[in-house]
């Protein structure tokens, strides 16, 4: 602003203008620099934020310029090697499926094979996605664990998931001749044909999540001990080809026919080794899933006993479960995450389900304890909570039913304690009481029981008036019961409940006043009209019923209503203490 411009402003101000036009100058250059100070630390602040995130961003860039490098050379070293041996590629490429669906047909095809040359082996090893052969060999004799002589020849199977052991059951001989007595010579023809025609049998199979194999390797062999020498059996010459295999209290030892066979073992070994540890990451992958899956929405829904009897949310349940992928027989999981269904967008905030199901859990400690004062505002948050859920309808439904069964809950209890006989009508209590109830959206609940409540002592009270043969005093005693408890009762009414409900208080008392009536009429039967008892007795009940109206209502035309027919001699009416004409 120029010197001009503040001449012309200040031309006609007096010293008291120009000493507050000064002040509000001042004001303007503290709140400005302020301002500027503001601005200046916090664009400093989101300076240094960038700075980090790009620092950040940078090294992560240059890891994973070096993965893909690391990776170009490994492809690299591939191509390589494959060039290098074009014929075992193809061949590597004719038995490696690209298709899951014929990688399956495959094993299937291996298994069912297998079921037609071991006998009983298919009630062993049912057809199970994802079950194949990994290694199969009849090179393998039992041992005796304690002489560690040759027993019989078995066969090794080994599955994804199982180990199964077969024996021979029948051999077949066309030619009627001896068997061969070298059996290891595995290029002789004859031997070739006696192993194809050969029956196998199933003796045993076992999970192989309990087998444990130990390779007994090279173990000197007792002095005195000697193999058999049969020609069936081969002799397993060194102890160094042995294997232990044990499943529970069980205990087998297997070796190989030669030290030829040494490879074998290995191989057996190699199988064994790679089977349990993909065996392990996928029973590891499965338990992972699992809890994931108890983690889900769908397992904190199913936690409330109510939910089942919602077909709605249990068809939304069902359809979600369905979604849901599950582990693959290789241990890997499926397309879409289940931790995913733990968060939820509350308000546009992510929240787990496992919170809201906590606030639940003490919610539901909280109303077992009958601790109100935290219960209702709890109830409050957990709405808020529900309408809040965005993107998930059906958690929002589950989230609204669940804290709907609680706010129930809770409002049930809550009556019980308003209608409680010694405390319904102390009206600081109902005050707190209703107001929670009112909260949780029960008012009319809360209304209809303790005005109920109210009803009993009504009648309980004028019960215990007894009639010692002077009516006016008993009708007295009546009366005063009667009109003082329906005036305490339409006092606190009218500071407990909202005022537009204020008629239903009036309706209540209205009929408590006809009650009342009728219990008159009912006394004066045997009275004459307009004797001394008969006007003492109405005078005593109009003004015990003025009480009425100090709270507002106005019920002196309604008092003592239907007394004069009841006198005039109505026969079903009822005489003194009950008596009939």
């Amino acid at each position: 602003m120029k010197a001009s411009d503040v001449a012309n402003i200040l031309s006609d101000a007096s010293e008291q203008d120009i000493a507050e036009y000064q002040n509000d100058l001042r004001k303007m250059q503290a709140r400005n620099t302020t301002e500027l100070q503001h601005n200046v630390y916090q664009n400093r602040t989101q300076f240094i934020k960038i700075s980090k995130d790009a620092e950040k961003l940078k090294e992560e860039m240059r890891t994973l310029r070096n993965l893909m490098s690391e990776v170009t050379g490994t492809l690299g070293q591939a191509t390589a090697a494959g060039t290098g041996n074009e014929a075992d590629a193809k061949a590597k490429r004719r038995g490696n499926r690209s298709s899951v669906a014929n990688l399956e047909a495959l094993w299937n095809t291996h298994l069912q094979t297998l079921w037609k040359r071991v006998e009983g082996s298919q009630k062993f090893l049912p057809a199970v996605s994802g079950r194949h052969i990994l290694y199969e060999s009849g090179r393998w004799v039992e041992l005796n664990a304690a002489t560690w002589k040759a027993r019989r020849r078995v066969y090794l199977i080994l599955l994804n998931d199982h180990l199964l052991l077969a024996s021979e059951k029948k051999r077949i001989d066309p030619s009627g001749g001896a068997p061969p007595s070298n059996l290891n010579n595995t290029n002789d023809p004859r031997q070739k044909r006696t192993q194809q025609q050969t029956q196998l049998v199933a003796d045993r199979c076992f999970p192989l999540q309990d087998v444990h194999l130990t390779d007994i390797g090279a173990r000197p062999k007792a002095p005195g001990i000697t193999s058999p020498t049969s020609p069936t059996l081969p002799n397993p010459s060194s102890n160094s080809n042995a294997i232990n295999v044990r499943i529970g209290t069980e205990s087998f030892t297997f070796a190989t026919s030669s030290t030829q066979e040494a490879p074998e073992k290995a191989k057996f070994l190699t199988n064994f080794r790679k089977a349990s540890e993909d065996l392990r990451k996928q029973l590891t992958s499965e338990t992972e899933h699992r809890e994931k899956a108890r983690e889900s929405v769908n397992y904190y829904a199913t936690r409330s006993s109510g939910l089942w009897k919602r077909a709605d949310l249990m068809d939304g349940l069902n359809e979600r479960s369905a979604s849901m992928s599950s582990p693959t027989p290789s241990g890997s999981g499926g397309g879409s995450s289940t931790g995913s269904s733990m968060l939820l967008d509350v308000s546009g905030r992510t929240r787990s389900i496992r919170d809201i199901e906590s606030e639940i859990d003490s919610l539901d400690i909280d109303i077992a304890l009958q601790r109100f004062e935290s219960a209702v505002p709890k109830v409050e948050s957990l709405r808020e909570t529900a309408k809040g859920i965005r993107g998930n309808a059906w958690a929002q439904d589950v989230v609204s039913f669940k804290v709907d069964e609680r706010a129930s809950r809770l409002a049930a209890v809550l009556v019980r304690a308003l209608c409680e006989e010694g405390r319904s009508g102390w009206g600081a209590y109902v005050r707190r009481h209703v107001g929670w109830m009112v909260r949780l959206g029960e008012e009319a609940r809360a209304r209809e029981g303790w005005l109920n409540a109210r009803s009993s002592i009504v009648r309980k009270r004028a019960r215990q008036c007894t009639f010692t043969g002077s009516l006016p005093h008993y009708l007295s005693q009546l009366s005063y019961v009667y009109f003082t408890l329906l005036a305490n009762t339409l006092s606190i009414f009218s500071t407990a409940f909202p005022p537009a409900t204020t008629s239903a208080a009036v309706v209540w008392a209205k009929q408590h006043v006809e009650e009342f009536n009728e219990v008159l009429a009912r006394q004066l039967s045997s009275v004459e009209r307009d004797s001394e008892t008969w006007k003492d007795v109405m005078s005593n009940v109009k003004k015990q019923a003025g009480i009425l109206s100090e709270v507002g209502l106005e019920f002196s035309d309604l008092v003592g209503k239907g007394v004069e027919e009841g006198v005039n001699g109505d026969a079903s009416v009822p005489w003194g203490l009950g008596l009939r004409a």
